[in-house]
């Protein structure tokens, strides 16, 4: 998806060739995760030809609000405040980043 919502239409042949950097798979894996997501609704396709130009249906917002959603429930059930602890004490945060969460969690607290 993060190849096709830098760069779409593409074609299976260029999704195939943007990945080859960062993942080491066949370009038949690549094609079948093309079609699951097509059938999914998170694609669509245009015919080019003997060629399927592929753009995304979805908006990185939209999946990323829906993907976190889901792994909340799954990981943490669907419990905020423990995932939220978790990543804090886990990953190094900028001075930043710890001034932009305290104004969140005042806004909340209000």
């Amino acid at each position: 998806m993060q190849v096709l919502w830098e760069r779409s239409p593409l074609a299976a042949n260029d999704v195939v060739d943007a990945l080859a950097a960062q993942r080491d798979w066949s370009p038949r894996t690549v094609k079948t995760m093309l079609n699951r997501l097509v059938k999914k609704g998170a694609l669509g396709f245009e015919a080019q030809g003997k060629r399927y130009l592929y753009k995304p249906k979805v908006s990185r917002e939209a999946c990323v609000r829906r993907e976190g959603r889901s792994f909340l429930s799954r990981v943490f059930g669907g419990a905020l405040g423990p995932m939220l602890v978790h990543f804090v004490n886990e990953h190094p945060l900028r001075p930043d980043e710890i001034a932009e969460l305290k104004k969140m969690l005042e806004r909340k607290e209000r």
